[in-house]
């Protein structure tokens, strides 16, 4: 006769429950874990240099010698966010800048700045004029007779402050590139860009 032993029902409903009891442990345990490992945090702040990408546009292509033209920056700004205006509401504030270095054969006037807009945020008791979106810089450019001709480039230099709603990032300087296209007679210039010149 063949032999099987069991153990009593006892005591295997008594492992079973023991079992049971373990798993539920192990499942509590590693949901503790992988809280303690991954907790919820904010939302990653990003650089400074992330929150604003401009682009620089020349009102004449080509630009004679002899013409005056206008150099635009067009300013996107991450939604979210926004930049201290040129005229800034504090004096702990960057305003928004822009400065050029220019090359031989070029002369510049001083740079148009747009009003910026005051809003309330989180951070300041009182409402801050900042710039949102999309704003345009624009920057008088004479081409002298002098001036190379062939493509020229005019290096740029955006300074601006970014926060959101409730902080400020680290004041950011970013190289902008305006590339110029010279050709021997004012009379040859032509308009170019009139998205972003068609306002004063």
């Amino acid at each position: 006769m063949k032999l099987v032993l069991y153990p009593k029902v006892r005591g295997r409903r008594s492992f079973a429950l023991a079992f049971i009891s373990h798993v539920r442990a192990l499942a509590s345990l590693s949901l503790m874990l992988a809280l303690v490992a991954s907790p919820r945090l904010p939302a990653q702040m990003p650089s400074g240099k992330d929150v604003v990408a401009p682009t620089a546009y020349v009102s004449l292509d080509p630009a004679g010698r002899g013409s005056t033209a206008q150099v635009a920056v067009v300013m996107k700004i991450r939604p979210g966010f926004h930049v201290n205006a040129r005229e800034k509401s504090a004096e702990y504030l960057i305003a928004t800048d822009l400065k050029s270095n220019l090359p031989a054969g070029f002369s510049a006037g001083d740079v148009i700045y747009p009003k910026g807009k005051l809003e309330k945020f989180a951070f300041s008791k009182t409402p801050l004029n900042v710039y949102q979106d999309t704003v345009v810089l624009k920057m008088p450019l004479s081409v002298l007779a002098s001036a190379p001709t062939g493509e020229q480039h005019i290096p740029l230099k955006l300074r601006y402050q970014a926060c959101n709603q409730e902080v400020c990032l680290p004041p950011t300087t970013l190289d902008v590139d305006a590339v110029v296209n010279v050709v021997a007679s004012a009379s040859a210039s032509k308009p170019a860009h009139p998205e972003v010149f068609k306002t004063p």
